[in-house]
């Protein structure tokens, strides 16, 4: 699947996105949510941050899947799921 960027505020707590595109005039919507993780919530040790975001994105919703994950700071991770197509 082709990727195209678009811009979203900062997130600083959970994010719905919904977006509808035309591709060749055919209307197909997608669904995103973007999930703030907070390092010092992960069940790993702190140092093991591979861990921590692996751990997330195999025991997240099945519904969701994982579509991009962002720049983490000191504090958090944010992390975009992709609604999966039923």
């Amino acid at each position: 699947m082709a990727i195209i960027g678009i811009e979203i505020p900062r997130p600083d707590e959970e994010q719905n996105i919904e977006v509808e595109v035309k591709i060749n005039g055919i209307k197909k919507q997608y669904h995103y949510r973007v999930e703030i993780f907070y390092w010092d919530e992960c069940p790993f040790s702190p140092q093991d941050r591979v861990a921590c975001i692996k751990n997330l994105i195999e025991t997240y919703h099945p519904g969701w899947e994982l579509a991009h994950i962002g720049l983490p700071t000191e504090e958090y991770i944010p992390i975009t799921f992709r609604k999966r197509r039923t």
